[in-house]
């Protein structure tokens, strides 16, 4: 259980909003998934509380933090099926605790670069492709809500 009380952070994008469409929320986190027309699959894990560094929770809720975050992760790769499974945690813009889980294809716009990089491809290329991800993002939700159901 978490060490600190709920701490909501005036202008702090994640304590004002969800941060993409909530698929399981527990007492110390939730997880979204976030509308990314690039990439479908990339998910968010949120800490509830406003924390800037992982290295500010006790351990137990480090613990708990990064098995969601395995748990997250496997889902997008049992389900999207990525070339490879980008993990980011910046919080330079945005200093609330949080995870990107982002499913990567060697043929999306920016792979190799990070999604946040200079684009290598067309976007108009990845029609068909798109197409594809898009269809398994039903099956996505319904193995993540079920993955975490666990976790309260």
């Amino acid at each position: 259980m978490s060490q600190h009380p709920a701490s909501p952070v005036a202008g702090c994008e994640l304590c004002e909003s969800m941060g993409g469409e909530l698929l399981h929320q527990a007492g110390q986190f939730r997880v979204v998934l976030v509308d990314d027309e690039h990439y479908p699959g990339f998910c968010r894990v949120i800490w509830q509380d406003h924390i800037k560094e992982v290295t500010d929770l006790p351990e137990l809720d480090r613990m708990l933090l990064m098995d969601v975050l395995w748990q997250v992760e496997l889902v997008v790769r049992e389900v999207m099926q990525p070339d490879k499974i980008n993990l980011a945690s910046f919080g330079n813009l945005v200093p609330h605790l949080h995870w990107h889980v982002i499913p990567r294809y060697a043929d999306d716009t920016h792979f190799p670069q990070p999604i946040w990089g200079q684009e290598q491809r067309a976007f108009q290329s990845q029609a068909q492709p798109l197409k594809v991800r898009r269809e398994r993002l039903q099956a996505l939700r319904a193995t993540i809500k079920q993955r975490l159901s666990a976790y309260l």
